[in-house]
């Protein structure tokens, strides 16, 4: 099993480097069901471990001149703010029991990997339904409120659950900002990556940290990270993108039957 894990998790930079997305949805997961480590410290493993790899992969892109710096800061303020917060005041405030019914009693672990389960369906279902690259051609008119909302949402979700929201961000950038397909992708990973890093320093006393696991992870995940970036420039990433949505949407699936049952 443990094998499995540490293979699993440089599929998890692999997908970050193909499409700018996804592979966080798989690392709360990885922790906690082949790594064993509970819900609520498996977050802040999995802000730690994104973050690093969506940074390596950002770094891959800019160098292929597809990062916009500016866009991404602008868009990360009101997201890595939602993050801070979430992290700083939310998360320890989360007990270990929600609620009691005769026998059966609800734990923030069923909370967070039921919640979980509903963000892998969501994000398999837009990776499934992908999107064309020409989608920005005839984009909306900047919308700053829908902008500042979609940031808060985005931060409040990486915050609670340990994901970087890539799913959420590249609609985001191509839509509302304007940004091409190609850059959005490396756009996203800079975001995810200010995210994510930021969010994890709010964490800083609240968990004991195997930092050997940890570090092992994020090296494996970063190589991952920088074989996809380099893979994306030979294969079609939106049939990539595809099939995996259909493995989250199963691994979505088996979580949830998985918690309720």
């Amino acid at each position: 099993m443990e094998i499995l894990a540490y293979i699993a998790s440089a599929f998890i930079g692999l997908s970050l480097g193909l499409t700018g997305g996804g592979g966080s949805i798989l690392t709360v997961p990885v922790m906690v069901y082949m790594f064993h480590i509970e819900p609520l410290p498996a977050t802040s493993y999995s802000l730690f471990i994104v973050g690093f790899t969506s940074l390596a992969g950002a770094y891959q892109q800019h160098r292929q001149k597809s990062v916009q710096v500016k866009t991404a800061f602008l868009f990360g303020l009101t997201s890595v703010a939602a993050v801070w917060l979430t992290r700083k005041f939310l998360i320890p405030q989360i007990p270990a029991a929600i609620f009691s019914w005769g026998s059966f009693v609800f734990t923030s672990h069923m909370l967070l990997m039921m919640l979980f389960a509903v963000l892998m369906l969501a994000a398999a279902t837009a990776m499934i339904k992908g999107r064309k690259e020409g989608a920005c051609e005839t984009p909306e008119a900047l919308n700053i409120p829908k902008l500042i909302l979609y940031g808060i949402g985005i931060g409040f979700t990486t915050g609670l659950l340990g994901a970087g929201g890539g799913f959420l961000l590249i609609p985001t950038l191509v839509v509302l900002m304007r940004v091409p397909m190609k850059a959005a992708i490396g756009t996203s990973l800079l975001v995810i990556a200010l995210n994510s890093l930021i969010g994890f320093t709010a964490d800083i006393g609240h968990f004991n940290m195997n930092w050997t696991l940890l570090l092992t992870v994020t090296a494996l995940a970063t190589v991952g990270v920088f074989a996809g970036s380099m893979l994306g420039k030979r294969i079609n990433s939106n049939k990539l993108k595809t099939g995996f949505g259909w493995f989250v949407l199963v691994m979505g699936i088996f979580i949830l039957l998985k918690e309720l049952l």
